[in-house]
């Protein structure tokens, strides 16, 4: 592994003007409200984040997957300020705009399944998982929700209940809603189980403990994000696809995370032969602006009553001109190929790492520009310690990466889908070094 060479941390991290903002912070802000990482951000541009002291952090974090085409995408930036001189908002529901059905259009074109799709726009990726479950229970006439553990949906009252982790999410807050039904997930690093396995397995708990003329929907991340970057087993999705057919069960995908090119293809559900009957999408799909969507079979969208759907600033068009933009580049040719290429250099440095610390990094696992690192103790359970001193060895070096897990044994990297090979390899170096010190 190449040794990092650059310098692009000039003061101790956190800075002297980042100290200042987080006593002010401490003032002012909930304390529910905790950053991850202690720098103040100031600029960013491409994949490198300067913050308020001068100091350069390559970004394996993306706002969480957000900025999948780099900070401040040129093109995705002027066409939000163009908008922005035309008007901000209207509401859709009140005074429509053309910006918001050709984005709905755009979506139907790009999200898996050969059937007729309609979207409805909103603002949040838990906005976008809550209407979706009111559309399919609204389809369906049942009530049940099935979901996996280790998922996480969302911050929302809902959601909160969808979550496999309770803390910091949910403590406190309750009571949680019902009808939702938590089957094991397909989990191949620990649970040893062929797909096809797993998904009977999960299948056999909801049919005992929900019934399935009880159950709506199925919402599952087709590759689980916060939970650790975990790949199902070849077999799970199609099963539990099949079975859900078979039964009337509504399928949603939650791609918020993992779609819109992250994985190396527009949606992570392609990799799997899954196809969702409704997706929800958010994070990447304007380069920042808020907006959410939720796109499926135009049968079951069509579902609740006219003004059923919507929200103040649900399909905003200042978002919508962005997510215009982005639509373009994701769709372009070369796109999904450098995604591609993106995933394939960091495995393979991420693979020599785990040859050199095997001890420590019991698994690599990922695609395109989401993969993750599964740390462990010698007895081969979760090394959450290790994940912490790690990212925060890796800040105090220039480099931006994120935890996950359900124990929080797993070190995430979301890059930008278009970073360059030579801040890759500088990131690789990076986290080489702070192996090497831990």
């Amino acid at each position: 592994m190449t040794a990092a060479t650059k310098t692009r941390i000039i003061t101790e991290v956190p800075g002297p003007r980042s100290r200042e903002i987080a006593e002010l912070k401490a003032e002012f802000v909930s304390r529910s409200v905790s950053p991850a990482l202690p720098v103040y951000i100031a600029s960013a541009e491409g994949s490198v984040l300067t913050d308020v002291d001068g100091n350069e952090f390559i970004d394996f974090g993306s706002g969480i997957g957000v900025t999948s085409l780099g900070h401040v995408n040129e093109a995705a930036v002027a066409a939000a300020i163009e908008q922005s001189k035309r008007f901000t908002h209207t509401l859709f529901s009140v005074t429509p705009y053309e910006l918001y059905v050709q984005v709905a259009r755009r979506l139907a074109g790009i999200t898996p399944g050969n059937f007729a799709k309609k979207s409805v726009l909103s603002s949040t990726g838990a906005e976008a998982i809550e209407n979706a479950i009111k559309i399919a229970r609204s389809h369906t006439r049942r009530n049940g929700i099935a979901v996996v553990d280790h998922a996480y949906h969302g911050r929302t009252n809902l959601t909160l209940g969808l979550n496999f982790k309770a803390s910091p999410y949910s403590t406190g807050a309750g009571p949680r809603p019902g009808e939702i039904y938590r089957a094991v997930n397909s989990y191949p690093f620990r649970d040893g189980l062929s797909g096809v396995e797993a998904a009977k397995r999960a299948i056999a708990y909801w049919e005992k403990t929900a019934g399935v003329e009880n159950l709506a929907c199925l919402l599952i991340e087709p590759i689980q994000g916060e939970g650790g970057i975990i790949l199902p087993a070849e077999g799970f999705l199609e099963t539990l696809q099949a079975w859900c057919r078979e039964q009337g069960i509504v399928i949603i995908a939650d791609e918020i995370q993992t779609g819109l090119g992250r994985t190396g293809a527009l949606f992570a559900s392609e990799h799997f032969g899954f196809e969702p009957d409704l997706v929800a999408t958010a994070k990447a799909i304007a380069a920042g602006y808020p907006l959410s969507a939720v796109t499926g079979r135009a049968e079951i969208m069509d579902a609740m009553p006219a003004g059923g759907l919507s929200g103040t600033f649900s399909g905003n068009p200042v978002a919508c001109a962005a997510a215009i933009e982005i639509l373009d580049q994701l769709e372009a040719e070369g796109a999904m190929s450098r995604a591609v290429a993106v995933g394939e250099r960091i495995q393979a440095g991420l693979r020599e790492l785990q040859a050199q610390y095997p001890s420590l990094i019991g698994d690599v696992r990922g695609l395109g520009a989401l993969h993750g690192i599964e740390l462990v103790n010698a007895d081969g359970s979760p090394n959450a310690a290790a994940q912490a001193a790690l990212s925060r060895a890796a800040i105090e070096r220039g480099l931006l990466l994120l935890g996950g897990g359900s124990d929080g044994q797993v070190l995430r990297m979301l890059p930008a889908i278009n970073i360059s090979d030579e801040l890759i390899d500088e990131a690789l170096a990076i986290l080489g070094e702070c192996l090497a010190a831990l």
